[in-house]
């Protein structure tokens, strides 16, 4: 396949035909290196190829354009297909983007037939549309990524939802929580991510196609043939808007910025959690690097790339914010600016949700390591002084204050809550009595969270078979 940047002598002068006489010399190089996009739209092939095949069926269907002349239409692009995705291609820098490669090549297969293709349509309807078939192709991909990340922590949750682990605060030991509750997390924010792209798909799923190139068409066209023919719920309502609208683009970017943050948040947790301080879980070597210098080193490489992919993702999102917010309707070439950043970012997001679904999916949890960070820290500090307000009648903010001190006399004797004997608790508050060691243990703690959504075993195990049903309506 010849690389998208060369020129061809054969080709110098296309441009100008293809701006129907109204310039008298070719681009220089310079401009033609700026205006060309072959480089990258190229990987709007299989859509422009599709779009063009349903349009010349409408034009048949419609009278526009004869039926041998749409069969041979519809077969050169198949043609053209194909030579595309065995290599076979010969792309030109000098026609600028897909559509006219596209057409130039069919015009060479089938002569003149190729020339009423572009009948009732301009390059900009054809890209808002290429593009946007693009985009809902990844809001798909994204949605299935996510669904098998999500397969994968409620496997997680489901095989832990009773192992006892820290829950932090500021990175500081807080209350003790299970496993379970931890990887359902983020399972749910896994969900608001798939709600947002199933939202953006459903928004975007209207065909700009027949829209020309801004005030529609006086050919006698069907657009919602076009639109069902592609997949589309309907035509877009408004030309001027069809052909210059790239919300679609924005809230996909948007929803994978916001899925990457979530995925970083996660990777953070791994590359915490295998350190040699915290030992809570091992990745295995499928995810990890040695040192090049250090034999003893397991990097969690892989989590910190994950990590960082946000900031091309966000950077994506950013940027095409920044071509689209002062442009005038209708179309300008700024928009030829939309497509790099938005390729980036849907490969970049499905990288990083693929090696993240391996990762939880091959994790080494070390639950005795768990249990015992569980217990330090005085996680249960919280739960005695809910008893003194459950069971002494306490208000809590002396609960609260009689705990802290009781806290303070086990740090000064370098101990736990529970080592504390009850004449040291009574001395604080007499209210106290032998029971409140029922709820100082670690795994007594998180049973006591009972309540919706909590921590409790039970509670896990509901949300895991509410999950599970979930999923079984995804297959």
């Amino acid at each position: 396949m010849t690389d998208a940047t060369q020129t061809h002598p054969a080709t110098a002068g296309a441009a100008n035909s293809m701006w129907g006489g109204r310039f008298a010399a070719g681009p220089d190089a310079i401009m033609e290196a700026i205006n060309a996009s072959i480089g990258f739209d190229r990987r709007l092939y299989a859509q422009d190829i599709r779009g063009s095949r349903a349009h010349a069926a409408m034009l048949a269907a419609q009278g526009i354009i004869s039926d041998s002349d749409a069969a041979a239409i519809g077969e050169g692009l198949l043609t053209v297909l194909s030579e595309i995705e065995r290599g076979e291609f010969h792309f030109q820098t000098a026609l600028e983007d897909i559509h006219m490669n596209v057409e130039a090549r069919l015009k060479d297969l089938i002569g003149e037939p190729a020339g009423r293709l572009h009948t009732a349509r301009s390059r900009n309807d054809q890209v808002a549309t290429d593009f946007r078939l693009w985009v809902r192709d990844q809001c798909d991909a994204a949605i299935g990524g996510l669904r098998e990340l999500i397969r994968v922590l409620v496997a997680q949750a489901e095989a832990g939802a009773d192992w006892v682990m820290p829950g932090f605060t500021h990175l500081q030991v807080a209350q003790p929580v299970t496993w379970g509750h931890h990887m359902m997390a983020y399972v749910e924010m896994c969900a608001r991510d798939l709600g947002r792209f199933q939202d953006a798909r459903a928004r975007m799923n209207e065909s700009p196609l027949g829209s020309a190139a801004l005030a529609g068409t006086g050919f006698p066209i069907d657009r919602h043939a076009t639109a069902a023919a592609l997949g589309f719920d309907r035509p877009t309502a408004n030309s001027l808007d069809a052909v210059s609208d790239r919300d679609f683009a924005l809230e996909f970017l948007s929803a994978a910025a916001i899925c990457a943050t979530h995925l970083s948040r996660l990777a953070e947790e791994l590359v915490i959690w295998s350190s040699a301080q915290f030992r809570f879980v091992a990745l295995s070597d499928r995810w990890s690097t040695g040192s090049s210098i250090m034999p003893q080193k397991r990097n969690p490489d892989a989590a910190e790339l994950i990590r960082a992919k946000i900031g091309r993702i966000l950077g994506a999102a950013v940027a095409l914010f920044t071509v689209m917010k002062g442009l005038p309707l209708a179309y300008s070439k700024d928009m030829q600016e939309d497509k790099e950043q938005v390729f980036d970012a849907a490969d970049t997001l499905m990288l990083a949700l693929a090696a993240m679904t391996g990762m939880i999916r091959d994790l080494s949890v070390n639950r005795d390591r768990l249990e015992a960070a569980a217990s330090s820290g005085f996680s249960t500090a919280t739960d005695l002084a809910d008893w003194l307000v459950r069971e002494a009648g306490l208000p809590f903010r002396d609960a609260h204050h009689a705990t802290g001190t009781l806290v303070a006399r086990a740090e000064a004797r370098g101990v736990d809550l529970p080592d504390l004997s009850l004449d040291e608790m009574q001395a604080v508050n007499p209210a106290i009595t032998a029971a409140v060691f029922d709820v100082l243990g670690v795994r007594n703690s998180v049973a006591s969270r009972q309540s919706y959504g909590g921590t409790a075993p039970d509670q896990v195990r509901a949300q895991v078979a509410r999950w599970q049903a979930a999923m079984e309506d995804w297959a």
